[in-house]
């Protein structure tokens, strides 16, 4: 396993753990209470503070900004964290905050790509495989499930949660929630049909593509109470065959929305 390099400009505390293999590079600055996994890799001028766990191999680019206060001004200086899994990409001057309640933690999950400023404010979840384009950003309490893709300059309102393989156009404004395998876009966000390429891309069948597509239909198309719509949902779950359950899914996220859907 290869040495930990760690430039001579670059400021450790000395209460940092620094897992194996991994480069610090010029003028990069960790704080204490900060735990760094194996191969992982600060380009320069990169600021992580703590208390922030993160996983192994991850890659965090120029003046990215990890860790730091919460920025939500109810904040009195508790103890809260960050974790931060493996495999993910922090583009240049991303910033990602703690969470804003003691003992609470923002989490992200693995393998994902953020790009150049892209910010993930207090309390958020962020699942695997999501990727924010430049400029993407989370306010606080805000849920991304796995397979996620935000669009540039996209902004997501507090306590938002966006559905897993759902995704959102260049510059929307997003105020409510995002129905799983669908496309939201615009200033406010509006549905703008099912995630068909992305689906095709990650291995869903025909007919897991035709029932979502039905499924959108009901909640969005059709002239039919909300009421009704979920009623013709939990019909079509109740059929046989793999793609009922992503129906199920649909439904459920539904009813358990928050702040609405995005309609």
């Amino acid at each position: 396993m290869s040495e930990t390099k760690i430039h001579p400009t670059a400021i450790v505390d000395p209460g940092a753990e620094i897992g194996v293999g991994c480069e610090i590079g010029a003028y990069c600055v960790i704080g204490p209470s900060v735990r760094l996994g194996d191969r992982c890799r600060l380009y320069s001028h990169v600021v992580i503070d703590g208390p922030t766990v993160i996983g192994e191999a991850n890659h965090f680019h120029s003046h990215a900004a990890i860790g730091g206060r919460t920025q939500d001004l109810k904040y009195r200086g508790e103890p809260t964290g960050l974790r931060i899994g493996y495999g993910n990409t922090f583009r240049e001057f991303c910033t990602v905050h703690r969470a804003s309640a003691p003992g609470d933690e923002t989490v992200i999950g693995n393998h994902g790509n953020f790009l150049a400023y892209t910010h993930i404010a207090h309390d958020c979840v962020v699942g695997d495989h999501c990727i924010f384009s430049n400029n993407g950003t989370l306010a606080g309490h805000v849920v991304v499930e796995d397979h996620v893709i935000l669009g540039g300059l996209t902004a997501v309102h507090q306590f938002c949660r966006l559905g897993r393989y759902s995704m959102t156009g260049g510059c929307s404004k997003i105020v409510q929630d995002i129905v799983p395998f669908t496309i939201a876009d615009g200033n406010p966000a509006r549905p703008g049909g099912v995630n068909r390429v992305g689906l095709e891309r990650h291995g869903f069948s025909e007919d897991q593509i035709r029932a979502i597509r039905e499924a959108y239909k009901c909640l969005f198309i059709r002239k039919i109470t909300r009421e009704q719509a979920l009623a013709a949902l939990d019909e079509l779950a109740g059929q046989d065959g793999d793609a009922p359950p992503l129906v199920a899914a649909i439904a459920s996220f539904v009813r358990e929305s928050r702040r609405g859907i995005t309609s």
